[in-house]
This record gives C-alpha cells, sequence and structure tokens, in this order.
C-alpha cells in the first residue's frame, strides 16, 4: 500500500537527488529538466523498482504544471521586448508549428513503410506522431534561457519565449483533430477548421479578459496577509486554464495571454508575487519531468531507437530549419539568416510533446504505444543535441552579445516607497575632481547608502575616499534629476528602479 508517508519518502529523495545532480549537470552543460526526466526513469520499474502506469495522472500533472509555468512564463515576458517580434513570434507559433508537422509526419510515414521496420504507421498516425512533438517546449526553452542567462543579439530571447509560450494551443489542437481521423477514420473539414479557430479566439478573449479582472481584483482587494496575493493570482491561473476550456476555447493559449497581461500591469506586491512564481514554476517543472520518467519503462525505448534517432535527426537538422526558414520567409524581419537557424535550433522538445503523447494512449489509438516511445526518445535526444549547446550554438553563430551587468545589492525597496534604487560602477573620470563622496556632485535628494569594494560591503559618509570599480548603491526620491544627472556626466547606471 502506498501511504502518504511514502509518498512523500520518495518523492522528496528524488527531488533532493535531482537537485544535487542538477548542480554537477550545470557544469557539464547538462540541462536539469533532462537530469530529473533521468531521475524519475532510474527510480522506475526497471530502476528501483517504482511502478507508474497511469497515463491520466501523468497527463493530470502535466496539464496542472503547464497552467503553472505558462502563466509564470507569461509574467515573465515583456511585452514591450516581445512586441517588435510579435509576427515573427506568431508565425512560429502557428505557421511554423503546421508545417513542422507536415514535414515530419510526412517523412515519419515513408520511414515507416520500409521493409524492416517491425510495425507501418498509416499517414494520419505519422501526422499524430509529428504533431504531438512539433511544438516547441516552454518550460525547456524558458529554464535553459534563465539559468544559463545568455545575451542574445537581435531581441532573440523575447522571440524565442513568445514562440514556446504561445505555439502549444497549435500543436494541442492539431493532435486533438488528428486523434479523432486516427480513431472515427473521418471528420468535417469545415468543423477541424472551426474548432481551431474557435480555439484561438476564445481562449485569446478569455485570457485577456480574465487578465484583467485578475490585476483588477489584486489591486482592489485587501487580504490582510501579503502572502495570499500570489495565492489568489496561482487560483487565477486555474480559474483561466479551466474557464477557457468550459467555452471550449484553449487553455495553454488562455492561460499564457492572462500571465502577460499579469506581468505587464502594474500590480500590488509585484515583486514577491514574480518571486513566488518563478519558485513554484521551477517546483512544477520538476515534478511533471520526475513522473514522465517515472511513465517511461526504458527497455521499451530500445525497440524504437533507430526510427527515433532517423526521425529526431530529420526534425534537428531538416524539419524544423525548413519550417522555420519557410514561415519567415514572407515576413518583412530584421532578423539575419544567423538569428533564424538559431531560432531552428532551439525548437526544443521537452515535457509538452510527451504530455501531449499520453493523449493518444488515453484515446487508444492504434500504435499510440510506439508514438508514445518515439516522442520520448526523441525528447531525450533533443535535450541533450539541442539544449546541451545553446550557449555553444549562439556563440558560433555570433549571437551573444554583452551580458548585462548583474546587480551586486540584493536590495529592494517597499513598494509603499516611491523611490528609485540605482548602482554605479566609480569609473576614473568620476574622481577626476577628487575621491571623497562629497567631491562627486549627486543631486538634491540623493543618498550613498552602500558600497562595495573587493568582496567587501560598508556604508560610507562623506569623507570615504573611493577607488575605481566601486560599485556604489544610489536611493534618491527625485528620479528625474538622477535621470539627468546621469545624462549630464555620461554616468551609466548598469541598475535603475523606480517605485511609483
Amino acid at each position: 500500500m502506498f501511504t502518504p508517508e511514502h509518498f512523500l519518502l520518495v518523492g522528496s529523495s528524488l527531488i533532493i537527488l535531482g537537485l544535487i545532480l542538477s548542480r554537477a549537470g550545470f557544469k557539464l552543460g547538462v540541462p536539469v529538466l533532462l537530469l530529473f526526466l533521468g531521475v524519475g526513469m532510474l527510480a522506475g520499474e526497471e530502476g528501483l523498482g517504482i511502478s507508474f502506469n497511469d497515463t491520466k495522472i501523468a497527463q493530470f500533472v502535466g496539464v496542472m504544471a503547464l497552467t503553472v509555468i505558462l502563466f509564470s512564463g507569461g509574467m515573465d515576458t515583456n511585452f514591450k521586448d516581445v512586441k517588435p517580434r510579435l509576427k515573427e513570434g506568431i508565425s512560429l507559433a502557428t505557421v511554423g508549428v503546421l508545417l513542422t508537422t507536415l514535414l515530419t509526419g510526412t517523412f515519419i510515414y515513408y520511414l515507416f513503410q520500409l521493409e524492416f521496420m517491425p510495425i507501418h504507421l498509416t499517414y494520419v498516425q505519422s501526422l499524430l506522431c509529428a504533431a504531438v512533438m512539433s511544438s516547441t517546449d516552454s518550460a525547456s526553452v524558458f529554464s535553459i534561457l534563465r539559468t544559463k542567462e545568455i545575451t542574445l543579439k537581435q531581441n532573440l530571447r523575447p522571440t524565442l519565449e513568445l514562440e514556446s509560450g504561445s505555439n502549444d494551443p497549435m500543436a494541442y489542437m492539431l493532435t486533438v483533430i488528428l486523434i479523432q481521423l486516427a480513431s472515427l477514420g473521418d471528420i468535417s473539414t469545415f468543423e477541424a477548421v472551426f474548432d481551431f479557430f474557435r480555439q484561438f479566439i476564445i481562449g485569446a478573449f478569455v485570457g485577456w479578459g480574465m487578465g484583467k479582472i485578475a490585476v483588477w481584483m489584486v489591486n482592489r482587494i485587501n487580504l490582510p496577509n501579503p502572502s495570499l496575493y500570489p495565492i489568489l493570482l496561482l487560483a487565477f491561473s486555474g480559474l483561466i486554464f479551466a474557464s477557457a476550456y468550459a467555452f471550449k476555447g484553449n487553455g495553454y493559449l488562455a492561460v499564457y495571454i492572462g500571465g502577460l497581461i499579469v506581468g505587464n500591469s502594474k500590480l500590488k506586491f509585484q515583486k514577491s508575487v514574480k518571486g513566488f512564481f518563478d519558485g513554484f514554476a521551477w517546483l512544477w517543472q520538476l515534478i511533471m519531468f520526475l513522473t514522465l520518467g517515472l511513465l517511461v519503462v526504458p527497455s521499451e525505448l530500445f525497440h524504437v531507437a533507430i526510427p527515433a534517432i532517423l526521425i529526431a535527426l530529420f526534425l534537428i537538422f531538416l524539419g524544423r530549419p525548413i519550417a522555420t526558414f519557410l514561415t519567415l520567409l514572407p515576413i518583412r524581419s530584421s532578423l539575419s539568416n544567423k538569428a533564424r537557424l538559431y531560432v531552428s535550433w532551439m525548437g526544443l522538445r521537452g515535457a509538452v510533446p510527451i504530455i501531449f503523447a499520453t493523449y493518444p494512449l488515453v484515446a487508444e489509438v492504434p500504435n499510440a504505444t510506439t508514438i508514445f516511445n518515439v516522442v520520448f526518445f526523441i525528447t531525450l535526444l533533443s535535450l541533450i543535441i539541442q539544449g546541451s549547446t545553446a550557449t555553444w550554438m549562439a556563440e558560433k553563430l555570433d549571437l551573444v552579445d554583452e551580458p548585462v551587468q548583474k546587480r551586486v545589492f540584493d536590495v529592494e525597496l517597499p513598494e509603499e516607497i516611491k523611490s528609485a534604487l540605482s548602482e554605479i560602477i566609480v569609473t576614473q573620470e568620476m574622481l577626476a575632481y577628487g575621491n571623497t563622496l562629497t567631491d562627486i556632485p549627486l543631486p538634491r535628494h540623493t543618498l550613498a547608502v552602500m558600497v562595495l569594494r573587493g568582496g567587501h560591503y560598508f556604508i560610507p559618509s562623506g569623507t570615504t575616499e573611493l577607488q575605481v570599480e566601486d560599485h556604489i548603491l544610489l536611493i534618491s526620491d527625485d528620479q528625474e534629476a538622477l535621470l539627468a544627472y546621469y545624462e549630464e556626466t555620461g554616468i551609466a547606471p548598469y541598475r535603475m528602479e523606480v517605485n511609483e
């Protein structure tokens, strides 16, 4: 009997083991989420003996996780950064997914018609297999870009995050339509097209509308404890997904747009809310990858190894790049060919394809087990090949920009204090008229509150002698005067945060 105590013991132990391994994996360039898949497989029935084969529970965990991950991803996406790449992102999330499905599905069909294949997939089943893994996995992309902290040229990071956060709806709808075709043999083309547009329109409308309601409620309601506001938004993320589903819209699109609205609005306790969702999204990612790792039977992967490797190579080096370039061809985009190549390289497969691969299993589509194992194998290869080389490929394509200077003072003002925090680095030019703090003509209502020198922090006084490369934390209640001072002196602050 699997008691709550056993569940807590096993679950907590696996998460701790995965986190310990992730430290070593990060140094080796191995994606953290890949390690958690491996830990789940290691703990499974052919490893430590934990038997788990309930695809419905795995699907439930996946939907719960994706709701939080997509909402958090939307909150972290700055719309000002995304706006210049809106056409590219939306095109890749729709047309790009469709082209990837058609190209890869056709390759899978002809591959499985070869004589040495143990089974032969129909064309619809082949398209279903391709549709399941046609979208870029948001959890993998968010995690890799934010863990590696690489700065990309040509505004690529928002493009990749927008595409990965918004292309799941297209893959989901293609999956559902093809499951109906594979099970029923025929569906109305008009109904399929109508359902497609209905899900997109209703999902977008519900996400936008309920995102606005969530912002209004958070800013108007007075809860007894600030810690309750993240929980209120967490409940809203689930409500947005469920409401879109109830109105026959796409919940994945709705929850991402809802997060986008919330994250780009003025929000009470915004910093603590985003901090909560960052940690909670990570937790769900780890749980999701552990669950999917437990679900797979490693020995069954060997039976599909050869076709899965061939499909993965086609998808990575031909299918995804061709779909990317064809999608962006009619768009007047400033993305260079190198940037487009990198976009195609970052078409990572992850938990989402595996979750979508459980839908044919639950629907009992013929050859669904083969489709699931192929998708799982390809996900492993994608995370190893593409995930481990994300930084290397960006460097080879000359797309790595100068990194943004990290803040060195982990200080945040309470939101009710309407002031500006700023960090500067002392240069030789700043010391031209003297090397004490009083020799630097700071504007009125601006104070130097802390200095970092050689790894040591101290509070300065007017007679403190400054040195080149000192980091100074400034606070001011006159943002305009401080910005004017920076412009006049040519000082470039590497951090500027304003509470308005």
